[in-house]
């Protein structure tokens, strides 16, 4: 959906815009928060319900703390939630795990959340100033927007490597001999779409691979690699994060020239209803202490604080 929803240069001034057509700019960035956004990992799906120990509500000190996060940071973001409940008496961090798409879309409807931690640029954007040119929602409290971490597309390959797949150099040549089998996620899946990114940087042309017998598809980065893991495949592109996560053998690992940065912003909401404590987690997440949960989890922390 690219047209604007509101023609610029019209009558309206900018007050009357933003009082008047604040159902229009949500309309508009619900549009684009839809299609997911490259940088979510493979457990889009994932459950999401609430982590961590709830605190009876009995006293009125308690307080909530409700952070929107991409599904591949579930493990690190759980750990830091408790290490943040610790320091903050009678706080519970409550998340609340989905493709970033999603949480873009039910933040732009008006759910109730304090942090948006988001797995690409493009759903924040959407929620802090827009894109192309359109109104956004305006939703972000953009003094507090950083890109906290970095992901990488690896190379992986089964147990033993028999194929000798040792770059993505090797592996170019390979594919271009027919020679080799590798696993990618589908064109809707942002893995997939950062593998596509990697094979048109070597000017290969993917739908004649696939055709020659080349390409294995995933629905979700876990699938390829769980087709790396069982060895039905050569080799597969995944996450740094989930070649972590599985334990697999990594031989490279792509650069921003290859496929673009795969950068995860977090911000706190203006209509966070426990601002001041959203503003607190987000300097949290650039500790050390937290930055290193991250690490063990396979992410590059960019912002320490």
């Amino acid at each position: 959906m690219h047209h604007h929803m509101v023609e610029k240069g019209g009558t309206l001034t900018r007050r009357q815009l933003l009082g008047g057509a604040a159902a229009l700019a949500a309309t508009a960035a619900l549009a684009a928060c839809g299609s997911a956004g490259a940088g979510d990992g493979g457990r889009d799906g994932a459950d999401s319900s609430a982590s961590g120990p709830s605190k009876a509500a009995a006293s009125g000190k308690t307080r909530t703390l409700t952070v929107f996060a991409a599904a591949s940071l579930t493990e690190s973001l759980q750990q830091i939630g408790r290490l943040f409940e610790r320091k903050h008496k009678g706080v519970t961090v409550k998340f609340n795990f989905d493709s970033s798409g999603t949480l873009c879309t039910q933040i732009a409807e008006g759910a109730r959340a304090d942090v948006f931690f988001s797995a690409a640029e493009k759903q924040m954007d959407q929620l802090d100033d827009g894109l192309d040119g359109q109104e956004g929602a305006g939703m972000v409290d953009h003094a507090t927007r950083v890109d906290l971490l970095q992901n990488k597309v690896v190379l992986c390959v089964p147990k033993g490597n028999p194929k000798g797949v040792k770059s993505f150099d090797g592996l170019a040549k390979a594919l271009a001999a027919h020679k080799v089998l590798m696993a990618m996620g589908n064109a809707d899946v942002p893995v997939g779409q950062y593998t596509q990114r990697i094979l048109a940087h070597y000017g290969l042309d993917e739908a004649a691979l696939a055709q020659a017998g080349c390409i294995s598809y995933g629905s979700n980065v876990r699938e390829v690699a769980a087709q790396v893991r069982e060895a039905s495949v050569d080799c597969g592109m995944v996450y740094a994060t989930d070649a972590k996560a599985e334990s697999l053998a990594q031989v490279d690992a792509a650069t921003d020239a290859m496929c673009g940065r795969v950068a995860y912003p977090v911000a706190a909401l203006k209509a966070a209803p426990e601002h001041a404590l959203a503003v607190e987690f987000v300097d949290f997440l650039q500790t050390g202490a937290a930055a290193g949960r991250f690490e063990d989890a396979g992410f590059t922390a960019l912002a320490k604080a």
